[in-house]
This record gives structure tokens, C-alpha cells and sequence, in this order.
């Protein structure tokens, strides 16, 4: 969706808009094969229409594509009407690629005469990031023209804080200000995180089988009222922890598999990790009447969990394409496994800690979607991420902080595992569980 708005902007920003009949979008290898389940058609259009995925709820996407689909006609950028056929102008190129990622596109505009206007090549490469041919990225919210992040590895992290005696969300925290408000920060973190408790609310609401022609029916309703009947007391990581974690997190990635509104966390996938241990924390075992503090906890969970990121995105990949699902749900695990150590407090070691191990017991994780849909074994996989990510956190927290294996070391080892992998265990829906359906059973 970024990457077609990108283009049809472009064309808008040259003069060109007025003279284009004809837009065509060529998807290629991973983004192709998968992209049937993974709705990146609908995507695709829904860009070239000039929208953008925050202002987009739930359901809208796929009614916009019916309309489109119906009338055999698209506004770009919401100013210029063309005939557009999603079958014949969306081509799905699934056994090329082109030459930087897996995840590649290329958008083309014609005029009348079915020359080319103008040609544009973009690539998704993980977690919401777009960039163009050269590499440069596009679409980001805040331009640019920032400066980057300036902890890259997990080594420097911990340099810094102990050279300047400062915990990591500390270090977070005086970056995030040299760069906006004290009240923007808030405001945004407190935004992110209320989009995912309503994402959690909704899928554990929301009852019926999910679309995709697999025939799943939604789990996390069913484990909600379990559990509500089962018990209304507040406990720490006890028996139940496990249940509610995998509610959550199961509850998310239903909505997800259901075209509702999911918060990248790193990435759609995954998207259920990070909201399922940070709901547990804040409904599970902060007070409930302590506001202030359960608010700080929010904005210092996810700050902790987006610099962890930026250490896999700089270091490794975000994308599932590249590295498998390790990228995803394991990136996710990691994330959430070191933003909850340090809300329980703990130090720049511990949390470094937990980040690393959330991850080395995610290391070799596949991505092999049944039928391109985000499903089987995606779903399950984010109940497994979040409880991962608790164990990770207690056991980081109930040591020293010192380990054999650095973070920085996992997420090389990470990388490498990557580039070893088999393309067809890295979102393609050519090998492991997305074939075993045809199996013999064992």
C-alpha cells in the first residue's frame, strides 16, 4: 500500500497524473507467491487509490476492492479515474525475482498511446519498510531526513549506558526528545498501545471461521470465556499465565487473518507477541488503580521493545522472506521478552539478557504459511512467541545478567541462519507445513 501510494503521488508531484491510462503492478517471488493470502492485491489497489493503511478500518479494504473490482474503474491517488482490472493489471510473477529482496514490485503508468510514463521499482522489506531501487526509504511517517537510531548494536547499548549510568529506556527516552515533545511521545506510545488493546478486545469477541477457505475457526473467543469463568483474581506468572498470553496473542493474529486493524509489531505476522505480554503485564500484575504508573510502563514497554528492533533491522532483517519467520515472530519474542524485563525492573544486562535468549530459541523458525494465508501456522505461532517471551524475561531476571552468547551474537547468528535457509522455508508456500497438508501422515 505504500509503495503503490508512492508511485501514484509521484506521478502526481511530475505533472504526469492527468496523462496516465493505464497503471500496471508486476509482484515478484515471495511477495507473489504469497500474495493471494496475504491480501497484497487488495493492498495494492487501496494504495493506488492514494489511502493509507492507518486511516483504513476494519473491512474497508476488502469493500474497496469489491467497488473497484465491480466498476472496472480506480481514482488514483483519489483525482484521476481509469479503467482498472485487478486480474489483468495486478500480475503475480512468483517464479522471477528481482534482483535487491525476495519482496519485490514494480509499478508502471502508460498513456494512451501505451507508452511508459513512468517505471518505479519498490521493495517491502520487513516490518512496514519501503524502499525504492536505490535502497532509499519511502513512506515513513516521520520523513528522511532523522538521524538514525544511534545504539546499532547491543553492544553499544550497553556501553553507553553504563558509561553515562543510564538504564536503556532512559537512553531511549532522551533520544525520542531530541526529536519531539515530551507530549508527542506519550501521545503516541499511549496511541500504539490502545490500538492494540482494542485489536486483543475485538478478536476475543469476534466468533466464526476465518476466510481463506482453510476452514479455521476463531480459538481466542472460546479461551476467553473459559478463562473468565475459570477465574476474575490477579496473579502473577501462575497455571493460567500461559492461557491467557496465548488468548491474546491468538485473539490478535485472528484479527489479522480477518483484514482488521493490527499494529506491525515488527511485522503483520507477528503481530500478536508484543500486545499479548504487554496486556498481560498491565491487566495481570500492575495495579489497576495505579494510572500514572501503569501509563510510564506503557511508553517504557514499547520504547524498549521498538530499540530492540532497530538492533535486529539494522543487524539482520525484519522480513520473513529473507530470514524465515525467525524475522518475524522470533524478532517479536525477543522484543517483548526484553521491554518486559525491563518494566519488572530489570538492568541493562538483564534485558540485553532476555532479548537474547527470546530469540536463540527462535533461531531456524520457517515461514511456510499454509496456502499464503497467515493462518496455519501463524496464528499458533504468536501464542508460542508470547509465552517464549515471559520465560525469557523470568529467566534473564533471575540471573545476573552475564551469558555466553551476546545479543549482538544471536542476531549475526540470526542473519546467517538466514541466508543458509532454503528459499522455500522463507514465505513462498513451497515447502514444510505449507506442503505437509499433501503428505502421508508419519
Amino acid at each position: 500500500m505504500r509503495a503503490s501510494r508512492d508511485f501514484v503521488l509521484s506521478l502526481d508531484t511530475e505533472g504526469l497524473l492527468v496523462q496516465v491510462a493505464r497503471v500496471r503492478c508486476e509482484l515478484y517471488a515471495s511477495l507473489a507467491l504469497t500474495g493471494h493470502g496475504h491480501c497484497t492485491d487488495k493492498a495494492v489497489i487501496a494504495g493506488l487509490a492514494g489511502r493509507q493503511a492507518d486511516a483504513i478500518g476494519p473491512g474497508e479494504l476488502v469493500a474497496f476492492e469489491q467497488s473497484v473490482r465491480a466498476q472496472g474503474t480506480l481514482s488514483l491517488a483519489g483525482a484521476h479515474n481509469l479503467p482498472f482490472h485487478p486480474d489483468e493489471d495486478i500480475v503475480f510473477l512468483g517464479a522471477e525475482r528481482l534482483p535487491a529482496h525476495a519482496n519485490g514490485m514494480r509499478f508502471l503508468a502508460y498513456d494512451p498511446d501505451n507508452t511508459v510514463l513512468r517505471e518505479q521499482v519498490y521493495y517491502s522489506v520487513g516490518g512496514g519498510f519501503v524502499v525504492d531501487a536505490e535502497g532509499l526509504p519511502i513512506g515513513s511517517a516521520t520523513g528522511n531526513a532523522l538521524p538514525t537510531f544511534p545504539y546499532t548494536t547491543g553492544a553499544a547499548f550497553l556501553q553507553a549506558g553504563t558509561e553515562r549510568q543510564m538504564r536503556f529506556a532512559e537512553l531511549i527516552w532522551e533520544w525520542e526528545l531530541g526529536l519531539r515533545d515530551e507530549a508527542e511521545i506519550r501521545r503516541t506510545m499511549l496511541r500504539v498501545a490502545q490500538v492494540m488493546r482494542e485489536c486483543i478486545d475485538s478478536g476475543l469477541q469476534a466468533e466464526g471461521e476465518l476466510p481463506g477457505g482453510l476452514q479455521v475457526q476463531r480459538r481466542a473467543p472460546k479461551l476467553y470465556k473459559r478463562l473468565m469463568q475459570a477465574s476474575a483474581t490477579r496473579s502473577d506468572f501462575g497455571t493460567e499465565a500461559m492461557d491467557w498470553l496465548s488468548a491474546y496473542a491468538i485473539a490478535v493474529n485472528e484479527e489479522n487473518a480477518s483484514m482488521g486493524r493490527v499494529v506491525t509489531a515488527p511485522t503483520n505476522g507477528a503481530a500478536g507477541v508484543i500486545p499479548a505480554v504487554l496486556r498481560y503485564y498491565l491487566d495481570h500484575m500492575c495495579a489497576p488503580d495505579d494510572e500514572l504508573k501503569r501509563e510510564q510502563d506503557t511508553v517504557e514497554f514499547l520504547m524498549v521493545a521498538g530499540a530492540i528492533g532497530i538492533l535486529y533491522k539494522e543487524g539482520a532483517s525484519l522480513s520473513a522472506a529473507e530470514v524465515g519467520c525467525q524475522g518475524e515472530v522470533g524478532v517479536a519474542c525477543s522484543m517483548a521478552a526484553g521491554a518486559l524485563a525491563s518494566v519488572l525492573g530489570g538492568t541493562n544486562a538483564q534485558v540485553e539478557n532476555a532479548a537474547e535468549i527470546g530469540m536463540e530459541h527462535n533461531l531456524g523458525l520457517t515461514c511456510d504459511p499454509i496456502g499464503g494465508l497467515v493462518q496455519v501456522p501463524c496464528i499458533e505461532r504468536n501464542s508460542m512467541g508470547a509465552i517464549k517471551a515471559v520465560n525469557a524475561a523470568r529467566l534473564a531476571l533471575h540471573s545476573d545478567g552475564q551469558h555466553v552468547v551476546s545479543l549482538d551474537r544471536v542476531i549475526a547468528t540470526m542473519r546467517k541462519t538466514g541466508e543458509d535457509m532454503l528459499s522455500q522455508y522463507k514465505e513462498t508456500s513451497l515447502g514444510g507445513l505449507a506442503v505437509a497438508v499433501a503428505l502421508p501422515e508419519c
